[in-house]
């Protein structure tokens, strides 16, 4: 379906008439009766008809509009985006206990069209522990303020703003440093054992989601690898970049592939369908890839999607390095592959689990997204709101930076390749303390996380 289509589909029309009423004095009378004005209705402010047309929306568009209960009040709430959070309750599913709508949410027009377009403002760096008191940077952006001053995934965070109390049990000063604050100072330990001061000063730049493609020669295999950081930016390099980084793949004879979503909340539903048609096998070709749908309301707009195989590369087999920070888009881009080919999973833990997406509604100043359609595969597959579960539970190995055959994770695909048996921990399984597990959700809050319907026009 044309994005087009989704401005011209969900445009509600609406208007707000405002009667008054009179009273009519009789002509006998000398003087008019002392009588109670009658009631009148008050005007609604700009702020109520904002949040009122959101509203609308919801009970129009929303997968589980028919759940919304007629005295939901929008007005009791603060902004759109906390009355996409306030639907989010009536959401309800066969087979879960608990309302599955974790993710509609709003979002300022400015600051959206910035984070679709690839545009930053912040230090550029993702933080997670690797103990409770042993803060690693896990991803850098190359042009964010952090990529230019040299900083590296693996390298631990001693101190911030001259606080060395870099621990679980200070994660509020944390991430107001990391993700609120313009300009922050950072002593990094390197992993050769040196400490460097850096003051990194907020700024605004172009985010690249290829952050690492390699290829490596282990025995007789070929084995190709790509860290995916988003869905999201400028299609036109991320096409360009997926088609490079192929051909590389293609004529150095990969014949394994090992994709690395660990830290991919997802983005466009277009840019997965591309990276699906790279992927797949040969045979997958013309068969379906996915359905899209919506609520009974606009069922007739329901999508079905084949493959259409781009490139040469015929697996049989991929690896998709995930954990719970892998969502959305990069779920759908695993429910689609397997179908047809043989999927593995390795990981730190479960997937995100959105089965679902969205698209831009513009309301006044703000974007809202409600959730509005399910992504369904061949095979019927859908509704994994609970996530997927790897094949193999293997560290987040925080102290290695991408491509480094020694990491944890990226080291058992690669034993996998090569041996059938994936790598074993010491402890001969990988269990996450809880505090590094909680303290890492929220980390991991600030991130995006979402499918986006639309920009299908790509070629």
């Amino acid at each position: 379906m044309q994005h087009k289509n989704y401005r011209f589909l969900f445009i509600v029309l609406f208007s707000l008439s405002i009667f008054s009423a009179c009273k009519k004095v009789q002509d006998t009378q000398t003087t008019p009766p002392l009588v109670t004005p009658p009631p009148t209705t008050p005007v609604a402010s700009a702020d109520d008809r904002l949040k009122d047309s959101v509203l609308l929306y919801a009970r129009d568009i929303y997968l589980w509009y028919n759940q919304i209960p007629a005295s939901f009040n929008p007005r009791t709430f603060a902004d759109p985006d906390a009355i996409m959070k306030g639907i989010r309750p009536f959401s309800m599913e066969p087979g879960f206990p608990n309302p599955v709508d974790r993710f509609s949410f709003a979002s300022k027009k400015v600051e959206w069209d910035m984070v679709t377009s690839g545009i930053a403002g912040d230090f550029g760096i993702g933080i997670f522990f690797l103990s409770p008191d042993d803060l690693r940077v896990k991803s850098v952006e190359r042009e964010s303020p952090a990529g230019k001053a040299g900083v590296r995934r693996g390298w631990r965070i001693t101190k911030i703003s001259g606080n060395n109390n870099i621990t679980t049990s200070n994660i509020p000063f944390i991430v107001d440093k990391i993700f609120s604050s313009t300009s922050t100072t950072f002593t990094f330990a390197k992993p050769d054992g040196n400490s460097v001061d850096i003051t990194l000063n907020a700024a605004s730049y172009k985010t690249h989601p290829v952050l690492v493609d390699s290829v490596y020669t282990v025995g007789s295999k070929k084995i190709g690898y790509l860290v995916f950081a988003s869905f999201l930016g400028d299609t036109v390099e991320i096409n360009s970049e997926l088609n490079r980084v192929f051909n590389r793949f293609t004529n150095a004879g990969v014949n394994d592939v090992v994709v690395d979503l660990r830290y991919n909340g997802g983005g466009y539903v277009s840019v997965a369908e591309r990276l699906s048609n790279y992927l797949a096998p040969s045979s997958a070709n013309g068969s379906l890839m996915m359905k899209q749908q919506y609520n009974d309301k606009y069922s007739k707009f329901n999508t079905s999607v084949n493959f259409k195989k781009i490139g040469s590369l015929n697996l049989s087999r991929i690896f998709f390095i995930v954990s719970s920070s892998s969502a959305s888009a990069s779920e759908l881009l695993i429910n689609n592959l397997v179908p047809v080919m043989d999927v593995k999973l390795i990981g730190r833990n479960k997937t995100f689990g959105k089965p679902v997406g969205f698209f831009p509604i513009p309301v006044g100043e703000w974007y809202i997204f409600p959730v509005s359609f399910k992504t369904v595969n061949k095979n019927g597959e859908s509704n994994y709101y609970e996530g997927f579960t790897p094949n193999a539970i293997v560290a987040d190995g925080l102290a290695n930076d991408f491509g480094d055959v020694n990491e944890a994770s990226l080291a058992s695909a690669i034993k996998f390749i090569t041996t059938g048996a994936y790598r074993l921990q010491s402890s001969q399984s990988y269990q996450e303390l809880p505090q590094v597990s909680n303290g890492n959700l929220r980390l991991d809050e600030p991130m995006f996380k979402g499918t986006i319907g639309g920009k299908r026009s790509l070629k």
